[in-house]
């Protein structure tokens, strides 16, 4: 294998992405250049110019690949391409991947219709947005069809379609049916203009042409008519509202970007103004665990940001020049199909907009910042306090709770759940149907349960052949910093002696009771009781009830399955076969009794005498 001392010497001067790689061939980083050699080689240079983000990547590089393009464009193309493709852990990643909704209107459509989408094509169809919210454009489309009857089907109606049926929404007057073949083409698209003007922001002449509807029903004494006109106009400005008027000057689309830095985040705030109206605000987090600088981060969002298939305005304000503003001006335009500009105001209106997106960008840093602490406090935090109430040597990473649920003795079962850093990890728990223990015994029932969730913990640490699928998982393997079960001192009792026949005692295990909340633990005499607002008994708290409904889900699962069986059982002609055909058709006994003869006739394997029996024995 070629040495990186090699490899750097062969180098073209070529542009180009870079792809760089750790010792077990992960991505760890993707870059572009003007000049491969020259940026590649910076890397392996001197180390005091460079950042701390360099400084860490490079000591972990062990390889690396170069892919040469005709020009720059082609490389930031690629390189966008790339970053989506690995997410490379030194790259500024967007974790937002949000597909905003749009208004798109098929003018590419013979009878164009108004639909909700969230990508866009170059389909020939026309598109509005983005809109910020799925509700704003639901609102949208039902006030357009409130007032222009035009088709929602997705009917194939071009050329010499041959006439349909028209639906239901033809007769209670919401479309004119083109499916019909009657209606006028010009007719039709006269609606359709007027709907693309409306959603390009030349409201008036909707409104206008709705009021001298209104006043004209109201002259001629059609009060009901007037009244459903008003209704219009009053839907027409509700959603009008909700879009601010922040600029009159021009009606040039706009994104208005700032950015602001968090503890390990960065939040990029975007304003997204269509025809000097506010459509909607939103602001998107950036990973940046190595402190990048802000130009990079900027630059970094614009290329992610817009490789995605999203609308690309007119014009881009940015708080701050970024350094490759033209060739990322040429490939915008390139996909947008006309010029796009990249601008930076300093002064006037421009720049108070920004200014406004800033502080905005500033806010929403300062509220995750607050956030992340508040859930560093009630889950790591949570974890330390519990170690030190519980004089534990360290602090429990990963903890285990138990409950067992029944009624009666009878489907009793037991459950586990796992909390690591103080968070649920849902995909390590485990569900115990109880084998050994006949009626109501929860102690028994809890010694099984820890009894055959620790004894295959210590086959799979020490290698004993397992079932292929206990194999490929391993989860049993891992074994925890602290056990918590749910009840009291006989409870506790029970699971710490199985645990100590396993050799396993030197694992801590406390129980937490329902009443007063009082912990135990083995060995001693009196409970400890935790302040009610500490964070260490929410934690406790949140496992223990976790165990509790994880357990008493399970239960019910059993109980709900075995009084179907029960039922059908009784029934006549209806042996194991049909009763599973049965229940995989209808779920339930009461859909069942609901059903009519022929879906019950329907069900595989069923016939017709069987079908009345299940009739008549049901009803």
């Amino acid at each position: 294998m070629m040495g990186l001392d090699e490899k750097l010497g062969l180098l073209p001067s070529s542009p180009g992405v870079y792809i760089m790689k750790d010792k077990e061939g992960d991505v760890i980083y993707v870059g572009k250049a003007i000049s491969l050699k020259n940026r590649v080689r910076q890397y392996f240079q001197s180390s005091r110019s460079h950042s701390q983000k360099v400084r860490s990547m490079v000591q972990n590089i062990e390889d690396f690949e170069y892919i040469i393009t005709d020009s720059e464009l082609e490389a930031l193309i690629l390189e966008s391409n790339l970053i989506k493709k690995y997410r490379p852990k030194y790259n500024v990643l967007l974790k937002d991947d949000k597909h905003y909704p749009y208004i798109k209107v098929t003018v590419n459509e013979r009878y164009p219709r108004v639909i909700l989408v969230r990508a866009i094509e170059r389909d020939g169809g026309r598109y509005f947005g983005p809109y910020t919210s799925s509700k704003a454009v639901k609102d949208t489309i039902e006030v357009i069809r409130n007032i222009f009857p035009i088709r929602d089907c997705s009917r194939n109606l071009e050329g010499d379609f041959k006439p349909q049926r028209p639906c239901l929404h033809y007769y209670i007057g919401d479309c004119i049916a083109p499916c019909l073949g009657n209606v006028d083409e010009g007719e039709y698209n006269e609606m359709i203009d007027k709907i693309c003007d409306f959603l390009d922001g030349k409201h008036q002449g909707l409104l206008d042409d709705l009021k001298k509807e209104m006043k004209l029903a109201s002259n001629a004494l059609e009060f009901e008519k007037a009244a459903s006109i008003r209704d219009k106009i009053m839907a027409v400005e509700k959603v009008l509202e909700s879009q601010k008027i922040i600029w009159t000057d021009d009606m040039i689309d706009r994104d208005v970007i700032a950015f602001a830095k968090g503890k390990s985040n960065i939040i990029a705030q975007t304003f997204f103004i269509r025809q000097g109206k506010l459509n909607g605000s939103e602001h998107f987090v950036l990973e940046d665990s190595f402190g990048n600088d802000m130009t990079n981060v900027a630059e970094s969002f614009i290329k992610q940001f817009y490789a995605k298939d999203c609308y690309i305005p007119k014009e881009i304000f940015l708080d701050r020049d970024i350094e490759d503003l033209n060739i990322i001006e040429s490939w915008l335009t390139e996909k947008r199909g006309n010029r796009v500009y990249i601008r930076v105001p300093k002064r006037g209106e421009k720049s108070r907009l920004v200014d406004m997106a800033a502080k905005n960008a500033k806010e929403a840093a300062q509220t995750m910042v607050a956030r992340t602490k508040r859930k560093e406090e009630r889950t790591v935090g949570a974890c330390i306090e519990l170690a030190d109430y519980l004089k534990l040597d360290s602090t429990p990473y990963r903890i285990e709770g138990f409950d067992i649920s029944n009624m009666q003795g009878v489907e009793s079962v037991g459950s586990m759940v796992v909390f690591e850093g103080g968070e649920a990890k849902r995909s390590d728990y485990r569900r115990f149907r109880i084998k050994t223990v006949l009626g109501p015994d929860d102690y028994a029932s809890m010694t099984e349960v820890i009894g055959r969730r620790y004894k295959r913990a210590l086959k799979e640490i020490q290698g004993i052949e397992l079932g292929e699928r206990d194999k490929e998982s391993g989860k049993f393997s891992k074994l925890p910093e602290l056990i918590l079960i749910d009840g009291g001192k006989g409870q506790l009792k029970a699971a710490a002696s199985v645990l100590d026949g396993l050799g396993l005692g030197d694992i801590p295990i406390i129980s937490l009771a329902e009443k007063n909340e009082e912990i135990y633990v083995v060995g001693e005499s009196d409970p400890i009781v935790l302040p009610r607002n500490s964070n260490a008994l929410h934690l406790l708290q949140r496992i223990r009830d976790e165990a509790h409904r994880f357990a008493l889900s399970y239960h019910r699962s059993l109980r709900k399955k075995n009084t179907l069986h029960s039922s059908l059982e009784d029934i006549p002609l209806i042996g194991p076969k049909r009763r599973i055909a049965l229940l995989r058709e209808f779920g339930s006994i009461e859909k069942i009794k609901s059903a009519s003869l022929e879906e019950l006739c329907s069900v595989k394997g069923m016939n017709k005498q069987a079908a009345n029996k299940i009739k008549e024995y049901l009803q």
